[in-house]
């Protein structure tokens, strides 16, 4: 995809400078780096499956419901801590095992991994920002992030109703949006029956161990646990919709258009880090929650290279970058939810 960008000789001599300073600094320890997954994987691990057995014991509903709630946070920052690093193939050297455990953690919070890794490692990480090359554009006619698309009357409200919108995601995520992909013919003329097969068995895993499970054996009513169900979706949606959206759309954001030949008049470097933004760049408790999504820019330029050597990473980054008179996108994480309402409200005049 990079031969869709301008090649900009200025920006290609800056990326390597970035590249050698990188490897040159920072110390790529194996055994360290082991270390700290496994502590990690166990932190979170713990954590999904004591609040999973909470559920299934405790009595009193309105604790049982905040129980439910919690898991559903838990289970959502173990996807973002390890989901994604096992999509780009960071954590194992045998992809197949990569692969493996990315199907567990999304299998875990009920989405379909294979359509996802579609879309995001194949055209989202090429091009962000990028109408018609980045498919993680693709959201609902609801809400314009995109300067120059089209506009709608209600877009006008776009800024004051997205948080609702925003809540109802993650159960149009499991129950629509996987749905519309896999009976999508065009994109799904190449991927035969294990594709649906892995569909059927990871939906029905998780309407059984999220539902079925707690109605059958948690002692309270069909009624109780599908509120807490659906309280949980509602709130982990939310905190993972302006988690994912303050990554590219926020204030100041580039959104590079593409000529009448398909190419982005943007360099890729430009394009990777005009079009994304950090939040606490620099935090190692901030790298630990949100598994490097709060260090976006580190992630585009170096896909590769597993997110707990990203806050080093951006000292030497963020260093380079400025001393060429380049400012990196950063916000706080509350600062960047709001910086996305104010995007929305930008876009909602024509």
């Amino acid at each position: 995809m990079k031969e869709k960008h301008i090649n900009n000789t200025k920006d290609n001599a800056l990326f390597k400078e970035i590249y050698t300073k990188i490897n040159q600094t920072i110390k790529f320890d194996t055994t360290h780096y082991y270390q700290v997954i496994w502590s990690k994987f166990a932190f979170y691990c713990v954590a999904t499956i004591g609040l999973y057995i909470g559920i299934l014991q405790i009595q009193n509903p309105i604790i049982f419901t905040i129980v439910f709630m919690a898991y559903g946070y838990a289970a959502l920052l173990f996807a973002f801590n390890f989901a994604h690093d096992f999509s780009h193939n960071t954590i194992f050297k045998n992809n197949r095992w990569n692969n493996l455990g990315f199907i567990a953690l999304y299998t875990l919070v009920g989405a379909h991994a294979e359509a996802w890794k579609d879309r995001h490692v194949n055209s989202h990480h090429f091009a962000p920002n990028v109408e018609k090359y980045d498919l993680d554009l693709q959201i609902s006619s609801w809400i314009r992030v995109i300067p120059n698309s089209e506009y709608r009357s209600f877009h006008k409200y776009q800024h004051i109703y997205a948080p609702f919108a925003y809540m109802t995601y993650s159960l149009f995520w499991v129950f629509v949006k996987d749905f519309i992909h896999l009976f999508d013919k065009e994109e799904n003329r190449d991927k035969g029956w294990k594709f649906y097969a892995s569909f059927i068995a990871q939906k029905a895993f998780y309407l059984t161990y999220l539902l079925v499970l707690p109605i059958l054996f948690s002692q309270h009513s069909w009624e109780i646990v599908l509120f807490a169900f659906l309280l949980m979706h509602l709130s982990q949606s939310l905190f993972l919709l302006f988690t994912f959206f303050m990554t590219h759309h926020v204030e100041g954001m580039l959104y590079p258009e593409v000529d009448e030949n398909g190419y982005i008049q943007s360099s890729w470097l430009h394009n990777q880090i005009a079009s994304s933004n950090d939040f606490f760049p620099f935090s190692e408790t901030a790298n630990f929650i949100f598994g490097g999504f709060n260090n976006h820019i580190a992630h585009h330029l170096f896909p590769h290279i597993h997110h707990i050597y990203y806050p080093k990473m951006n000292r030497i980054l963020y260093d380079i970058l400025r001393k060429h008179n380049v400012q990196p996108n950063q916000t706080t994480f509350f600062g960047g939810a709001m910086s996305h309402l104010k995007h929305l409200k930008q876009l909602s005049v024509t």
